[in-house]
């Protein structure tokens, strides 16, 4: 397999990771607000809200949950939280919107593993 061909196969089975994963928020009573939202320092996978409550997800696949985990870098993480900044700007409570971080690790079979508040700031 080329280069590209995996790199097309990844993109779509990331896709797929997401969509998986917003079923799994949407069934446990969340409310969508966006996907892959992107402000000026990079991209959250998922927005959800929950009443009040702001909720970002990063999704992570990989054949593993404990894989999926290990891809998570420090630098994605600090511009995950500038970019859900960016987000809450436009809340009515702005930058005292209640927020958290989740994390949501895919295997390679689609089992989903969510780690609620995995990124507390």
């Amino acid at each position: 397999m080329s280069r590209s061909e995996r790199g097309r196969t990844g993109y779509h089975a990331g896709i797929e990771a997401e969509r998986s994963v917003a079923r799994d928020y949407l069934r446990r009573g969340y409310h969508f607000a966006a996907h892959r939202f992107r402000g000026s320092s990079g991209e959250v996978d998922l927005v959800l809200r929950s009443g009040a409550e702001v909720i970002f997800v990063e999704v992570k696949q990989s054949r593993s949950h404990a894989r999926a985990a290990e891809r998570l870098l420090p630098a994605q993480i600090e511009r995950l939280f500038v970019t859900a900044g960016e987000f809450v700007a436009a809340e009515p409570a702005g930058q005292d919107t209640n927020m958290r971080f989740d994390v949501a690790l895919v295997d390679q079979i689609g089992r989903v593993k969510v780690l609620e508040n995995a990124l507390a700031a």
